[in-house]
């Protein structure tokens, strides 16, 4: 599997290039990077640059990078893992429009450990339909959204089975809790790669649902996997449920 790989020189553009180092039947033919200084070696600084053959695009960029990447992708006809997070509205709606013309794997979180917390999550939300629901999540100093969009993907499996859920991010000020709200925070400190915990309560019980990152190579792995998926499959949106299904 040829792999062209943005973010290149980013944190996790280093984990993936290692991962895929030790990994059989992958290889990073191509890096694009506008971080860099200049275009040196496989890396390149813009897309006009990347003459690469390669079978998927996987993306630790910036979202900002959004438009340049699809419409490469689609003039190339490439698949695309989206591994970066933050996307605006209209960022949104380009990769959905995208998405008819390419595939494309999308997910807050490519640890399989996130997705059967997600998962988990649903069903516990579904048992308790009147208990309360308080999402944490802790991250490295340097994450620029919050909440994270793990935090959000919990969120919104809270919502399919709770319809009038609402969203209250990092409460404060004066007034009761909602009957159904469902408190967000977010911490930031330090290098934690990642940590997501949701505490399901009522009066008399709490179930708390965690997952900790150790290290940012458990994303690296699932991205590759993601990019393996998504290599000869029609144009449209897949995500971390469309992989473990196939699991």
């Amino acid at each position: 599997m040829r792999i062209i790989l943005t973010g290149y020189t980013g944190h996790m553009g280093r984990e993936v290039r290692t991962c895929a180092e030790a990994t059989d039947h992958c290889e990073i033919v191509a890096g694009v990077d506008p971080m860099i200084p200049a275009s040196e070696g496989i890396c390149k600084k813009s897309f006009d640059e990347c003459t690469a053959e390669a079978d998927v695009i996987i993306d630790f960029s910036h979202h900002s990078m959004t438009g340049a990447l699809l419409d490469f992708a689609e003039a190339k006809k490439l698949p695309v893992v989206l591994a970066t997070t933050g996307q605006t509205e209209e960022e949104k709606a380009r990769i959905l429009e995208a998405s008819k013309a390419i595939p494309i794997f999308l997910a807050a979180n490519y640890s399989l450990g996130i997705a059967t917390l997600i998962d988990l999550v649903k069903r516990a939300a579904a048992l308790y339909p009147d208990a309360e629901i308080e999402i944490v999540e802790q991250h490295h100093d340097r994450k620029l959204d919050a909440p994270s969009g793990t935090a959000l993907s919990l969120f919104n499996a809270v919502k399919e089975v709770r319809p009038e859920a609402t969203a209250n991010c990092g409460r404060s000020g004066q007034g009761k809790r909602t009957k159904d709200e469902i408190g967000i925070h977010a911490i930031r400190m330090g290098n934690i790669v990642g940590v997501h915990e949701v505490m399901i309560g009522t009066q008399n019980e709490r179930i708390s649902l965690k997952h900790e990152a150790f290290s940012r190579g458990v994303f690296a792995e699932g991205s590759l996997k993601a990019a393996a998926f998504l290599v000869g499959k029609k144009p449209g949106m897949y995500d971390m449920k469309d992989l473990l299904n196939e699991k």
